[in-house]
């Protein structure tokens, strides 16, 4: 698994968005039991906060130490650093698994298995992503164009699954389906171009041409739409595959 998100963990912990309440009452209206769960790629710990409202124990694993170092705290969360291919639960022993914007990192063929050996019979696993956010016509032009010319090949190859809404990974379960949903916010100009600023993509570019590509012409290619003091809603389609273990 590829670490892309130590560099900017600051960044990600205060930008990156999180995940609707729709989204964990659906999962767990899918849970049989509410007593641990494991929160894979937890990043800095957007799911793991909410999962410990509910489950009395919350497992959250990261291979990354600096996302960690910026995760929420709480009294039934343990957070350590571990490989998504290579858990150390007991067989058996889990009620739900998350993945949040991560899955499409994994090596799939040695993730399973163990989700399958981890989760007790009748487990829930939940491989969740969103994709490009949106905004309003002219917003989401810009940010298009961003996305696809100005970080052209600065993209991992992955990033195409998550393009393809996870449809397109192997998945050896019978697929519950998630209606449809999104989260949202309200969020001046700096919040997204702080947000731009967390995605890999970036850091690539970065590290190839030596500056940013979150700069001020793309500051000012945004304002001809969105005035700097003013606030729009953001919306980042949320997408899943969510499977139960036999």
């Amino acid at each position: 698994m590829k670490d892309n998100f130590s560099v900017q963990a600051a960044q990600y912990a205060q930008f990156r968005p999180g995940y609707p309440a729709a989204l964990f009452d659906f999962l767990y209206g899918q849970c049989q039991a509410f007593d641990r769960a494991w929160d894979c790629a937890t990043g800095n710990g957007q799911m793991a906060v909410i999962l410990a409202q509910r489950f009395r124990e919350v497992d959250a694993t990261d291979i990354s130490e600096n996302q960690l170092k910026n995760a929420t705290p709480g009294p039934n969360i343990r957070y350590r650093t571990g490989r998504a291919e290579a858990p150390d639960f007991p067989d058996h022993s889990l009620d739900l698994i998350t993945v949040g914007q991560a899955a499409h990192w994994f090596d799939f063929a040695r993730f399973y298995p163990e989700a399958n050996r981890v989760l007790k019979s009748g487990g829930i696993l939940a491989l969740v992503g969103y994709n490009l956010l949106k905004v309003n016509e002219k917003i989401d032009y810009v940010i298009t164009h961003f996305y696809q010319n100005t970080l052209s090949g600065c993209w991992d190859a992955e990033r195409r699954l998550v393009e393809e809404a996870y449809q397109t990974i192997p998945f050896p379960y019978a697929d519950i389906r998630l209606p449809e949903m999104a989260t949202e916010y309200r969020w001046t100009l700096d919040d997204l171009l702080g947000y731009l600023s967390t995605w890999s993509a970036v850091q690539h570019y970065v590290r190839k041409n030596g500056h940013s590509p979150v700069d001020e012409s793309l500051r000012k290619a945004l304002e001809t739409a969105w005035p700097a003091a003013e606030k729009q809603t953001v919306r980042f389609p949320i997408f899943a595959r969510v499977g139960r273990v036999n």
